[in-house]
């Protein structure tokens, strides 16, 4: 995927957990602050997939599996 926009996400702090990658066919990727592939959203299909390729839902949750603990280190559960 080759990226057309790179859009932070932040913590309320201003600290930012993570970016999303979207191409121009509006595909998106999830990566953490490291910059690791967390998982992906395919707009041909509408679902997104974790970093194994397991299809985790319909629908675009891109940012889920940034603010999701279990995916991003980053993000502490509450």
């Amino acid at each position: 995927m080759r990226a057309i926009s790179k859009e932070p996400v932040r913590l309320f702090s201003g600290k930012i957990i993570g970016y999303i990658e979207t191409d121009k066919d509006g595909n998106q990727q999830a990566r953490d602050f490291y910059g690791k592939i967390l998982g992906s959203y395919d707009k041909a299909l509408n679902v997104t997939r974790d970093f194994y390729g397991r299809i985790i839902s319909k629908g675009n949750q891109v940012t889920g599996l940034i603010w999701n603990p279990k995916y991003n280190s980053l993000v502490k559960n509450s």
